[in-house]
């Protein structure tokens, strides 16, 4: 008997029909009723051309373990035009949308306030001294960059929050819930998964800088804030603690806010990020523990994250429920369980924001 040609076209359409609505959930997204609505956010990567492959094992980590569900938007910048083999190796690691910018002059180049000689001068120093990439100038204008201005250019002037990505790293652990949406509901402003102690020979009059400009402004600061988990004198020292800005997820109005950009902009004339080696992560951390209340910042014990030396890795149920791959009780990694963990573990004890 043959098949009735009217319920073949029927058939024919119903495939067309379930491989388009397949095609454009998973290439643009749509909000499901009942499910949360996506937040206006972006991952942020700052690469160089030849970063690509590295970048195609990061992409593939965040896209596994998370992105592939949710599809949010990747920005890519560079202080140099991208290449057509960057462009073609990161765009097809993600169905979702990717812009790619170049970073302005102004903002990898030296302010006119600055000595090259004296900061060329300083580079060969703190080398000879055996500082960390304490020879190199492009981790300078990098550091300044991630510090203050990266969230000043164009393509990331659409988003209210950004997830920083970087090459090399991966993540252990599925993500089964969405991070951005957590934060704007429970009004967080700053996230981190790994929190460490500072090399102090990168930034050894920092925290000289940072208490002019809390003497300068004291009308920024509020009286509540985090302040007790970077300095346990009430400011006179600080105790090195940061959060590892490699990864961070954060509310972008609190960068754009006049509090830190007033902070930023009084660094930026100090000089450090070129006389000395100040990096974005303790300016950051530095900066969420000046303005921001503990419940503010929230810490995501539950993301298992590597980056070249240290990892974060849940425990416990999380651990099993999230299908993670790294090993929480590796003491050479984890960085909990290490000397140089103590921060992670310290805010915990930062006390609760008094209630009036």
């Amino acid at each position: 008997m043959p098949f009735p040609r009217s319920l073949l076209v029927r058939y024919l359409l119903l495939a067309v029909g379930v491989i388009g609505l397949y095609t454009l959930l998973h290439k643009n997204y749509i909000y499901v009723p009942g499910a949360e609505p996506r937040v206006n956010a972006c991952f942020t990567v700052l690469a160089r051309n030849h970063d690509w492959r590295a970048l195609r094992d990061s992409m593939r980590q965040i896209e596994d373990r998370f992105n592939s569900r949710y599809n949010y938007p990747y920005v890519f910048l560079n202080d140099k035009p991208f290449s057509a083999e960057f462009i073609n190796m990161t765009r097809s690691m993600t169905r979702a949308q990717v812009h790619y910018g170049q970073i302005p002059s102004e903002h990898w180049s030296y302010p006119e306030w600055i000595n090259q000689t004296k900061a060329a001068s300083r580079r060969k120093e703190m080398h000879e001294e055996g500082v960390m990439y304490g020879d190199s100038e492009s981790y300078r204008h990098m550091c300044r960059f991630e510090s203050g201005l990266f969230f000043q250019h164009p393509l990331m002037q659409q988003f209210d929050y950004y997830w920083r990505l970087e090459p090399g790293i991966k993540y252990e652990c599925d993500i089964n819930y969405d991070p951005f949406v957590y934060m704007k509901k429970n009004k967080i402003r700053y996230a981190w998964t790994i929190a460490i102690y500072e090399l102090m020979n990168t930034i050894p009059t920092l925290w000289t800088s940072v208490k002019k400009f809390m003497h300068t402004h004291p009308d920024l600061i509020p009286s509540t804030n985090s302040l007790w988990w970077v300095s346990r004198d009430n400011g006179t020292t600080y105790n090195g603690c940061h959060f590892w800005s490699n990864f961070e997820i954060a509310d972008l109005s609190f960068y754009r806010s006049k509090e830190y950009q007033t902070f930023f902009d009084f660094l930026d004339r100090e000089g450090g990020f070129f006389y000395e080696r100040w990096g974005d992560a303790p300016v950051h951390s530095i900066a969420a523990a000046l303005f921001l209340q503990k419940e503010e910042v929230h810490w995501f014990n539950d993301i298992g994250y590597y980056h070249p030396g240290w990892q974060h890795c849940p425990s416990g149920n999380a651990w099993l429920d999230n299908r993670c791959t790294c090993d929480p009780n590796d003491k050479s990694k984890t960085i909990t369980n290490a000397n140089w963990g103590k921060c992670s573990h310290e805010w915990e004890m930062l006390p609760d924001t008094p209630r009036a």
